[in-house]
């Protein structure tokens, strides 16, 4: 099958599919009329020193998703070697993980002459048509503290301890399904107030998998469409203090709102494409670079910020980070 690469965000890294709008507001909510939040970017990470001395721009080739781990550091996690970095706040390497490895398998956009309604619009390659780590889509912090990988190419999600030992997976490795073991193509995962834990089948499967916090199959919803309760591309997921669960349906430019069991609740339309989310401890959302409340109204944006992939807050929100596939991690500080 022919397919036409893409970056995951809307910004093109090897072709277009013109009929997938991606961007990061929709014309229905455009940036000017969200009022901007006082937060200021500042210069993160710190660069990189050449053997001549020259400092030089990190080379993080994509920035999936970004992560506070509870000491305070920033983990980020990019397509290419060493895909997971720990930082210190202001932006100092502090190590590499060694983390269980990252596939190679590259997420592609299917081109729309062979797109068919109950089908999914992405799916993979794999070998010298892939790239290094190209696999790694989202790193998440449970309540505990444990670090969760999503590697979305590998069909598999790790549970890390903060030492980078592997506790649990979910799905099986390198296999492909819509089972109770296996995913296709996942996204991200959350987390429940009672330690469920609810996964994005995004990529290639259009639904929302629930397991218990030792990783038990419990229920799975959600089917391939633009109805309430159905996607295109689920693409990330939090879960609010009431257990209700809010999806980014990507490709249908909503976010979908369930509740535990996941029935569905509501939609917010016209958010555009988003991709990242993040949960604020005071109970609002921060989707994409846009704050909202829990009825889903904009609160505000982050000034000169494109559409990220992944978002992360420290636990006060004073700092937010914004995992780019242009490559770069953004770092804004409330003022």
């Amino acid at each position: 099958m022919r397919v036409i690469l893409r970056c995951m965000a809307g910004a093109v890294l090897f072709g277009v599919i013109a009929a997938l709008s991606l961007d990061g507001q929709s014309a229905q909510e455009t940036a000017s009329a969200i009022p901007a939040l006082p937060y200021k970017q500042v210069e993160w990470p710190i660069q990189a020193t050449s053997a001549a001395g020259v400092p030089l721009p990190w080379n993080f080739i994509q920035v999936s998703s970004v992560a506070i781990l509870p000491r305070g550091t920033v983990l980020v996690l990019h397509r290419g070697a060493h895909p997971l970095l720990e930082f210190d706040r202001d932006g100092k390497l502090i190590k590499s993980w060694n983390i269980p490895p990252i596939s190679e398998g590259k997420v592609a956009g299917i081109a729309k002459n062979f797109w068919a309604p109950d089908k999914s619009r992405y799916s993979a390659v794999y070998g010298p048509a892939g790239c290094d780590s190209c696999g790694a889509h989202s790193v998440r912090l449970d309540p505990q503290g444990n670090i969760w990988v999503i590697d979305a190419t590998g069909q598999i999600i790790y549970k890390l301890n903060q030492d980078g030992k592997e506790l649990m997976h979910l799905g099986t490795k390198g296999t492909a399904g819509a089972s109770q073991t296996t995913f296709n193509l996942p996204t991200d995962i959350a987390f429940a107030p009672n330690g469920d834990l609810y996964v994005t089948d995004g990529y290639g499967g259009a639904r929302v998998v629930k397991f218990s916090h030792d990783g038990k199959y419990l229920l799975e919803f959600g089917k391939r469409g633009d109805g309430p309760g159905e996607f295109r591309l689920p693409h990330n997921l939090v879960i609010d203090a009431q257990g209700r669960v809010y999806v980014t349906d990507r490709d249908n430019q909503r976010v979908e709102v369930f509740d535990a069991m996941g029935k569905f609740i509501t939609e917010w339309k016209g958010t555009g494409g988003v991709s990242g989310m993040a949960l604020t401890k005071d109970g609002r959302i921060w989707t994409g670079a846009v704050l909202r409340d829990l009825d889903g109204k904009p609160i505000g944006r982050l000034a000169d910020a494109p559409a990220p992939h992944g978002v992360a807050l420290t636990a006060d929100s004073g700092e937010v980070y914004l995992a780019q596939l242009s490559g770069v991690v953004q770092k804004f500080v409330r003022q």
